[in-house]
């Protein structure tokens, strides 16, 4: 562990008023030390890395230069928001980060009043800067307050972030948003506004000239508010001119700065300093390296995105690969995939940046031009498979059931109105552990079952992950949704024959006479344990895996309401709306009067924890369906 005399600057810096005590020349110190700590913090307490190494010199800069917390700063993703927290009073606690008690590993105002806004999703950081700094005007409060959006070189390539773009000049306000550039997502970034920035280029002595001679003349009254529009689009053009290139920022009336250095602490301080009161809405272009300051992350910055815990002096990676342990559902869905894709020419994969994630990139190996990488663009995503899929493609669209949340209105009207056959691929459906609340995939049970036509599945286990996707591709006349958890499968011999599924079918795993269990999905296998537990205790129990909640297997379910008046339902999402919520509909609808114990998420979000803690707060842990078997009904 790093020693508290050799944090000698940083051990003093509690809050950000005591870095604003230094001088400018003691900054890159405390950012040699940030960097340090971090480095030995994570080593032994796994989160996001690379990220936040990369945005050190930044952190220290934007707290060095703003009062904050009276002045904002809106992080987009969060995953770079450590060094941030470390200086806002956290640094202390920082080991907890991430683990159930402890702090976030994202933003998050409800812990910290330094933490603006939400920060888990990407994109969002300009619309709520924006919104915040127009509610500093309307409350005649946008002369002692300053906003500020940091949003990186993928973040900003997310449709949001557009829209933010394009409303920031649309009102009067002084945001300053900062554009991270490190050619680098957790996979690296795709598209044309990537190229774009990483050819940019801005004379800095056109910016200095237009500076000078805009404070004169509105110092001399020849520049008013109503002409400030024309003249900046005059000059916009006038530099595209000088310098061969059009401004895309500029283009939309927000003045551009950069590019500049990201790790030169001091230089950022300056500049940061010099246009942070500059009227109207303005963007600081810095270019920085993921993993900056730790050579293996420098050079495999995926790879070091979140690594878990590491040897910080020789860079070995601690969690070694266990051969005798189940694949992750994400491998299985990437290799099944492909093998799909050797039998059927009309399949394609989609994902919205996720390849390595989601394991796409083992088809995007064998089939490049049948797969799909738009970057951070989830709405964008689900209508490109609709017209994939309108003109005779499968599209496997693989996107993370928490980023879903985000596409539903293109669901409804892009794909199931029009009844496409794409296949969603959910993946990390259900809690999710460390991530927390902005991650958990815990809705779109509730939100996929109220789309008419939609098809929504589950797996039990690997076997059944492989035999719905084969069945999905056949389809042709619907959405056709498959959600499945994050982590280790089941089974180690998980490549079974394939076997096409009856669309709505359940069926039964074991019988008994006294209490009947009802699954959907992966969370059908908590229930094993427990159930044999109970016997022990005398109980019977029927255990019966639904595998679709819509359309739901009617004819079980009159079987099982006709035979048991006693039923557990479990599954890995919120109740309200859920798998549980179905089974009760069609009690009611059908005159049956079981007494029915729906086990899932209750009616609040769920904080960070590993996935078994949280399922065991949650109640649907193997101890949950046992606790609820044998008690007094």
């Amino acid at each position: 562990m790093v020693e508290p005399d050799q944090l000698r600057l940083l051990s003093k810096i509690e809050l950000p008023q005591d870095l604003r005590k230094l001088n400018i020349s003691d900054l890159k110190n405390v950012c040699q030390e940030l960097r340090e700590f971090i480095i030995d913090e994570l080593s032994e307490n796994p989160g996001h890395f690379a990220s936040s190494l990369g945005v050190i010199e930044l952190t220290v800069a934007l707290h060095y230069v703003f009062n904050t917390p009276l002045d904002r700063i809106v992080w987009d993703v969060g995953h770079q928001a450590y060094a941030h927290k470390i200086l806002t009073g956290r640094k202390d606690r920082f080991s907890t980060n991430r683990k159930m008690g402890g702090i976030s590993g994202f933003p998050s105002p409800s812990e910290s009043e330094y933490d603006s806004f939400t920060a888990g999703h990407a994109s969002n950081s300009i619309s709520a800067a924006l919104g915040m700094a127009m509610a500093s005007s309307i409350k005649n409060e946008a002369d002692k307050r300053h906003v500020v959006a940091v949003i990186g070189d993928a973040a900003i390539s997310g449709g949001l972030a557009f829209e933010g773009l394009n409303n920031a000049s649309s009102h009067p306000n002084n945001l300053l948003i900062i554009l991270n550039d490190n050619n680098m997502a957790i996979d690296k970034n795709v598209g044309g506004l990537n190229q774009y920035l990483v050819n940019i280029t801005t004379s800095k002595q056109y910016n200095k000239i237009r500076y000078d001679l805009y404070q004169t003349f509105k110092k001399a009254n020849i520049i008013s508010e109503e002409m400030k529009g024309a003249i900046l689009r005059f000059n916009n053009s006038l530099k595209s001119l000088i310098t061969r290139q059009h401004n895309i920022f500029e283009g939309l009336d927000i003045r551009y700065f950069g590019p500049v250095d990201g790790h030169d602490v001091e230089s950022l301080v300056r500049i940061i300093d010099k246009i942070k009161d500059m009227n109207g809405p303005k963007l600081l272009h810095i270019c920085t390296k993921k993993g900056k300051g730790y050579a293996p992350a420098e050079k495999h910055a995926t790879i070091w995105h979140a690594p878990g815990k590491f040897n910080k002096e020789t860079g070995e990676r601690l969690a070694k690969a266990d051969t005798d342990s189940p694949e992750l559902f994400q491998e299985v869905f990437g290799k099944t995939l492909v093998e799909l894709a050797d039998m059927n020419e009309k399949i394609v994969g989609i994902t919205p940046a996720m390849p390595t994630g989601c394991s796409m990139n083992n088809m995007m190996e064998k089939y490049p031009e049948r797969s799909f990488d738009v970057g951070i663009a989830e709405e964008h995503a689900v209508t490109f498979s609709g017209g994939l899929a309108a003109e005779g493609m499968i599209p496997f669209c693989n996107i993370y059931s928490s980023f879903m949340q985000r596409a539903y209105d293109q669901v409804i009207h892009d794909v199931a109105i029009q009844k496409l056959p794409v296949v969603f691929c959910l993946d990390r459906a259900g809690l999710v552990g460390e991530d927390g609340p902005t991650h958990h995939g815990v809705f779109d049970i509730a939100y996929f079952r109220a789309i008419p036509g939609a098809i929504v599945s589950a797996p039990l286990n690997e076997h059944w992950l492989r035999n719905l996707m084969y069945t999905a591709q056949k389809r042709a006349d619907a959405p056709f949704l498959i959600r499945y958890p994050r982590g280790k499968g089941y089974l180690k011999d998980w490549k079974n024959e394939f076997k096409e599924i009856e669309i709505g079918k359940g069926y039964c795993i074991k019988e008994g006479t006294d209490v009947a269990v009802l699954s959907f999905g992966a969370i059908g296998n908590e229930a094993f344990e427990a159930i044999e537990k109970a016997e022990q205790k005398g109980l019977s129990v029927a255990h019966y895996d639904m595998v679709f909640a819509k359309p739901i297997d009617e004819e079980l379910l009159h079987s099982v309401m006709s035979k048991f008046d006693k039923i557990i339902t479990i599954e890995d999402g919120i109740l309200k709306g859920g798998f549980g919520s179905a089974i009760i509909e069609f009690m009611v609808d059908n005159g049956y009067n079981c007494k029915v114990r729906r086990l899932g998420l209750p009616d609040n979000f769920v904080e960070h924890g590993t996935v078994s803690q949280l399922r065991n707060i949650c109640g649907i842990d193997s101890a949950a369906v046992y606790d609820s078997l044998i008690k007094e009904w």
